[in-house]
C-alpha cells in the first residue's frame, strides 16, 4: 500500500471546465427533447390519416416540445383553449 506521501505526490487530473460542460449538457438536452418531441408530433400528424389516437399523440408531442420551445407552448395553449371551446367547457 503506498504511503500517504506518495499519494500526495501523484498529480490530480484537472477538473473539467464547468462552463463548457454545462453548455454541452444544456444543448444535448435540447437536442434530445427536440428529436423526441418532433418524432411524437410527426407520428400524431401521421395518425390523422392512419389509424391511431392522433388527438392524444399530437398534444403529447407539443407538450414535450413545450419543455424547450415557447412556440410549442403557445400552440399547446391554443389547442387547449380551442378544444375546451369545441367541447363546450370553459
Amino acid at each position: 500500500m503506498p504511503s500517504s506521501s506518495a499519494r500526495r505526490l501523484a498529480p490530480e487530473p484537472p477538473p473539467p471546465p464547468r462552463g463548457l460542460t454545462l453548455w454541452v449538457l444544456r444543448h444535448l438536452k435540447r437536442v434530445i427533447v427536440t428529436v423526441i418531441g418532433a418524432t411524437v408530433l410527426l407520428m400524431g400528424v401521421a395518425m390523422i390519416v392512419l389509424p391511431g389516437p392522433a388527438f392524444v399523440v399530437i398534444p403529447l408531442g407539443l407538450g414535450i416540445l413545450a419543455l424547450e420551445f415557447a412556440w410549442a407552448e403557445r400552440m399547446l395553449h391554443r389547442l387547449k383553449v380551442e378544444s375546451s371551446r369545441i367541447l363546450g367547457r370553459q
